[in-house]
């Protein structure tokens, strides 16, 4: 895997051993950051991170921060070496607890994101879908824009606590993502 854009373009980054990690192809990950457009000086919250390439290629192309939100223990360790190894660590905060619980933690901080990157499992996408609009709305500035991947087999995911201005729906292979603009109510 390599970064696709921005100051640390074509540097490799790993991924964590084993299964239980999908990293975001190259191509979708450019596919997804075109739709997005420019994140210069946006906070970004990147949800199920795995590798951190989603939270890692918004800082390269000029995210203020990144906060990668990942349980799996090898994961985070991935995460936290490939931000050091592109020199981000002062930038991306790794934060090593469940989706749910660091949402949490991040509201009750006040803290909010310009952009937020969800990449569940594609066997809990939906679970995740349900409860993501509710638990998002109070992170998220106006206007804000919230990215899903998700399978291609399966419809595009349809979070309710959102109010959607715009979106967008992409199929690359077997992903899918979903780029939605949405406003506060």
């Amino acid at each position: 895997m390599r970064i696709v854009a921005g100051e640390h373009r074509g540097r490799r980054i790993a991924a964590p051993a084993g299964t239980a990690t999908r990293p975001t192809a190259d191509r979708v990950r450019e596919a997804l950051f075109s739709i997005v457009g420019p994140v210069g000086g946006l906070d970004v919250l990147d949800l199920f991170a795995g590798s951190g390439a989603l939270g890692l290629e918004a800082l390269s192309r000029g995210a203020a921060s990144a906060a990668l939100v990942e349980r799996d223990r090898r994961a985070v360790a991935c995460i936290r070496a490939n931000a050091e190894a592109l020199g981000v660590g002062h930038r991306a905060r790794v934060i090593a607890r469940d989706w749910r619980a660091a949402l949490a933690a991040e509201r009750a901080a006040g803290r909010v994101f310009g952009l937020c990157l969800c990449d569940p499992p594609y066997s809990l996408t939906d679970r995740v879908v349900a409860q993501l609009g509710a638990l998002l709305e109070p992170l998220v500035a106006a206007p804000g824009i919230v990215v899903i991947e998700h399978s291609a087999a399966r419809p595009p995911p349809e979070p309710s606590g959102l109010e959607i201005v715009s979106r967008t729906d992409r199929t690359y292979g077997d992903t899918g993502i979903s780029v939605m603009r949405v406003a506060l109510p």
